[in-house]
């Protein structure tokens, strides 16, 4: 059964989602503090969550910064990469943003129809079946005598930058040895340039390639995600570029 965490603080709120996700025969976990969040996620309870819908303001602490806490938490595992849905009240563009920058995959402002929320919840997880499946197809057919499925084996790309390796199983990406700590939206901006290393993808493709209700208002958020990756890679191997920037074009693996 489908496993939803949600945190808000608003009973009514709750309530109504709480309906919605029943009919849709969906298990919901309510938490009305953003304390316990962390705590529930380190529990057994944890293991088979699907998503989470995280209320921007909460009584005790604030849902973006626990967002950014839980992308950083290594040791709940692959719990740390699982879909982040904010609820907020703030429609300004700018929080929006700092929204997806903070590592969240979709948002909903309120007031907002339940139905929406789960038609946005079932489309992220359309983006990261499809971003395996992707991924998956680039395994190269080869005999072998171990009966594992495609979604088992680990996906090998070669690049002039090295060797990089997903796995889709724990969505673990990493280059030649070291496991890169991305956002789930940074996670797939680089696979999407990984898959087609010789095209240059414009803001707005790379917006698509994360999102099935692309605001393409948000294009430039794409600016920062690129940038936050290449911090990343650059602790890694400092004199290895990786993300090209073509001006007036996007960004992609080629140097022209």
């Amino acid at each position: 059964m489908t496993h939803i965490l949600l945190v808000e603080d608003d009973p009514a709120i709750a309530m109504s989602l709480q309906v919605t996700c029943k009919r849709e025969g969906w298990q919901i976990t309510w938490l009305d503090n953003a304390s316990s969040v962390l705590p529930m996620l380190h529990s057994a309870e944890a293991q088979d969550l699907s998503a989470i819908i995280l209320d921007v303001g909460l009584p005790d602490g604030d849902g973006l910064s626990l967002c950014q806490q839980i992308r950083h938490a290594s040791e709940i595992g692959s719990l740390k990469d699982i879909p982040i849905i904010f609820l907020t009240a703030r429609s300004d563009e700018v929080d929006r943003i700092l929204g997806l920058e903070m590592g969240g995959d979709d948002y909903c402002a309120k007031p907002f129809s339940p139905r929406e929320l789960v038609a946005r919840l079932k489309a992220v997880w359309r983006r990261e079946q499809l971003s395996s499946q992707q991924a998956k197809s680039q395994v190269p057919d080869k005999t072998t005598n171990d009966a594992d499925s495609l979604a088992e084996r680990a996906v090998n790309f070669t690049h002039q930058s090295g060797e990089w390796h997903y796995q889709p199983l724990n969505y673990s990406l990493t280059w030649g040895e070291q496991k890169l700590e991305l956002s789930n939206t940074e996670r797939k901006i680089l696979l999407a340039l990984l898959q087609a290393p010789n095209q240059v993808f414009s803001r707005e493709q790379l917006l698509n390639a994360v999102s099935d209700y692309p605001d393409h208002r948000l294009a430039r958020t794409i600016d920062s995600h690129v940038k936050s990756i290449r911090k990343q890679l650059a602790s890694i191997h400092p004199n290895i570029d990786v993300i090209y920037t073509h001006r007036g074009l996007g960004y992609g693996l080629c140097s022209a």
